[in-house]
């Protein structure tokens, strides 16, 4: 008769089922998987509340923006319309062109009230100007990292006179001050295109603007890259790409890249509300998007010449611009935090 210890000797002396060694390998019962970094960055994004918060108001004024044509077609107004002039609105101004009524004469009718002098609805120029502004500045968002992210991973990856000269004409543009640039090139570039007794189209101001802004928006990114790639590019595991004959555009393209996608996605995230004061600042100086066109910066130049008489004005614009920056500052720091928990809050 074989004795259990002559059993337990003769072979294994406990065997593992397959499906039992699954269900017990994690202490609630759970199969154990590992996560990539994707998914624990949008693991730690989602206990950030400030962060989805942000997130949310960001998306929402993406999406008003982009239904703009769909909420004035419901709200049966349009930011084109004197509808002071309107015979369906005799008393929609006073003897002196300014709102009838309280508060800037909101109403149900005109629920962020009338524009002084001309009598426009003040929510319908806010969301088309919306939309004007958000669109050209992803746009220029876009360009500037583009540019910024290849002249910088060129100077840091290939070094020596490369990165010299690169660097030298990224501290030229640097010189540049950006500000008295956009005003004083701004109706150069427009002339360009148009002869100064015609009409300028809306499409090619807003291109003006758009190469503007490029010609003097991509030198920090290129710089923020350029760092990051001169720490990345002695490393060991860019040596070992090296090493085993991968090529030079592998090497960025598998190796390096991967590494600043971080610091360049916090970094497009500042940049876009930037892009965004800058634009309503050159329609506020004047040499921006001008009449028809719903602008920001243009509400807040008719907003300034009559603030006193009708401050309430100012307020709905001025308070959907600083929740914007706002939102899109604080949503910056978050994906910063989640890509990066050593800087969390």
């Amino acid at each position: 008769m074989t004795s259990p210890t002559e059993t337990e000797a003769n072979g294994p002396s406990i065997t593992l089922d397959s499906e039992t060694a699954i269900k017990t390998d994690t202490a609630d019962g759970k199969p154990h998987t590992g996560q990539s970094p994707g998914q624990l960055m949008w693991t730690r994004f989602k206990r950030d509340r400030t962060g989805v918060i942000s997130a949310l108001v960001v998306i929402f004024y993406f999406a008003v923006a982009a239904l703009a044509p769909v909420i004035s077609a419901l709200y049966g107004k349009n930011p084109y319309t004197l509808y002071a002039q309107e015979p369906d609105y005799p008393f929609l101004l006073d003897d002196f062109a300014m709102p009838t009524g309280s508060f800037g004469g909101v109403s149900g009718e005109f629920w962020f009230g009338v524009e002084p002098n001309l009598g426009r609805d003040v929510f319908t120029m806010l969301i088309y100007g919306m939309r004007t502004s958000l669109y050209m500045a992803l746009v220029l968002t876009f360009l500037s990292v583009l540019t910024g992210v290849i002249i910088g991973m060129v100077g840091g990856y290939f070094g020596g006179k490369t990165d010299y000269w690169l660097g030298r004409v990224t501290d030229f543009f640097l010189a540049f001050p950006s500000q008295l640039f956009f005003i004083a090139f701004m109706p150069v570039v427009v002339s360009l295109f148009v002869s100064p007794t015609d009409e300028t189209p809306t499409y090619l101001r807003s291109v003006a603007i758009i190469l503007v802004m490029w010609f003097l928006g991509w030198m920090g990114m290129a710089r923020l890259v350029r760092s990051s790639v001169l720490t990345l590019r002695e490393r060991e595991f860019v040596e070992a790409a090296k090493v085993s004959g991968a090529s030079r555009w592998r090497i960025v393209r598998k190796e390096i890249l991967p590494n600043i996608v971080t610091p360049i996605l916090v970094q497009g995230t500042y940049m876009l509300p930037s892009a965004i004061l800058t634009i309503a600042f050159l329609s506020f100086v004047g040499v921006g998007f001008v009449e028809p066109t719903p602008d920001w910066g243009r509400m807040f130049a008719i907003g300034a010449k009559i603030y006193e008489q009708d401050p309430a004005f100012m307020l709905f614009p001025g308070a959907a611009l600083v929740i914007f920056v706002l939102a899109f500052n604080l949503l910056g720091d978050s994906v910063r935090d989640a890509f990066d928990p050593k800087t969390g809050r």
